[in-house]
């Protein structure tokens, strides 16, 4: 019986050390890029299908003449739209994250997510990590923990990011 790549490695090598701040800003700016570019797409599959709704009369366009109108006016169609899409853009962070340690950022920039305890990385303390980086703010206790370089996330999931060399970057030493 085989296991993922993940579960088998639960806790980092020992010959990597912890991601500084700046690389680990120069990957937040590019996964910023990538979330933005997932929420366009999903902002878009949401209010193609609410204007298709609205046309054809299935939802109620609330007396406007047009489908746009009557979404920029409805509470509920401009929330449903945002939860939709930062459904999109928290799942795109936790997946990878779970999936491989690394976003396309983290990639890019040799970053990888491991784990401080001797458990596996589940779906719940990454969700835990999403909601502790604050947004990307939680990055900055990085620069105040010189000594252990951990980010609020960090601490809160118990996981570590660390910079990998080339070759452990390679997707098939994983």
């Amino acid at each position: 019986m085989s296991t993922s790549p993940q579960e088998s490695a639960i806790t980092a090598p020992a010959d990597v050390k912890r991601a500084g701040f700046i690389r680990r800003l120069l990957a937040m700016v590019y996964d910023t890029l990538v979330a933005i570019a997932i929420g366009m797409c999903a902002g878009l599959v949401i209010i193609v299908t609410l204007v298709i709704l609205l046309k054809n009369g299935v939802l109620d366009m609330q007396g406007f003449e047009q489908p746009s109108q009557a979404i920029q006016a409805s509470l509920l169609y401009t929330s449903l739209i945002q939860g939709w899409v930062a459904i999109w853009v928290a799942g795109f962070f936790i997946w990878f994250w779970k999936n491989g340690g690394q976003t396309l950022g983290m990639r890019a920039w040799r970053l990888r997510i491991y784990s401080t305890v001797d458990k596996p990385v589940t779906w719940s303390r990454m969700v835990i990590r999403l909601i502790g980086s604050l947004g990307g703010l939680g990055t900055l206790l990085v620069l105040f923990d010189i000594k252990h370089r951990q980010s609020l996330q960090d601490r809160l999931a118990s996981t570590e990011v660390v910079q990998l060399t080339k070759a452990q970057n390679d997707h098939k030493s994983w």
